[in-house]
This record gives C-alpha cells, structure tokens and sequence, in this order.
C-alpha cells in the first residue's frame, strides 16, 4: 500500500513535470528575445525529473506488471521515462518541433493519467 501510495505521489510529480515543460516550450522558448541559461533554468529543472524518474520507474514497471491494467504495458513505462527525461531538456531549444515535441508531451499526458486512474 505504501508503495501505492509513493507511486501515486510520484506519478502526480511528473505530470507536473510534464506540464512546467510544455508550459515552457509553447510561452517562453519561441520568444524572439528569449536566451536560456542553461545552469539556471535547464540542469535544474532536468535533473529534478531524472531524480524523480529513478525513483518512479521501477514502482510503476513493477506495480504494471503485477496488476496488469488494461492498456497499460511495461514498454509504455520505459517510454515514458525517456519522453521525460528528452522533454525536460528540449522544453528550452529553439529548434524543437513542435509536432514531435506536442506528441512526447500528450503521449506522456495519458500514460501518467492512465497510471494515476489505475492505482487509486
């Protein structure tokens, strides 16, 4: 149950996550005049997800493979683990698409969503 409960709050943390990203990308990186700083904007942001990926990870491969839900896999946690971690740094590249950027964010958007319904 504790391990329900870490997952649940893990999972609300990265669609934050995903959320702050794209939030990022669609008002702030197109900007004309926009400049990132990589030391204070990019690294903290990106290794804020990782930390969290880790630890969310292996709770939700294990707990998708122990319950089995409907129309959730253990390769769609292994894709969603790298969409964020690739999102939480492209978010600040002007030259990100945004077809395949939109497509990472919504992809990780129901997988999350998905995962939260499930284990509640």
């Amino acid at each position: 149950m504790q391990n329900n409960k870490t997952l649940r709050e893990l999972t609300a943390e990265l669609l934050k996550i995903n959320e702050e990203a794209r939030l990022q990308y669609t008002t702030r990186t197109h900007l004309h005049d926009y400049k990132v700083n990589f030391y204070d904007e990019v690294k903290p942001f990106a290794d804020k997800a990782l930390m969290l990926l880790k630890e969310w990870e292996p709770l939700a491969r294990e707990w998708v493979m122990e319950n089995k839900p409907k129309y959730l896999y253990p390769i769609q946690i292994k894709n969603t683990y790298e969409n964020i971690e690739m999102i939480s740094v492209v978010a600040w590249q002007k030259d990100t698409g945004p077809k395949k950027f939109n497509e990472r964010v919504q992809s990780v958007e129901y997988v999350l969503e998905k995962l939260l319904e499930e284990v509640r």
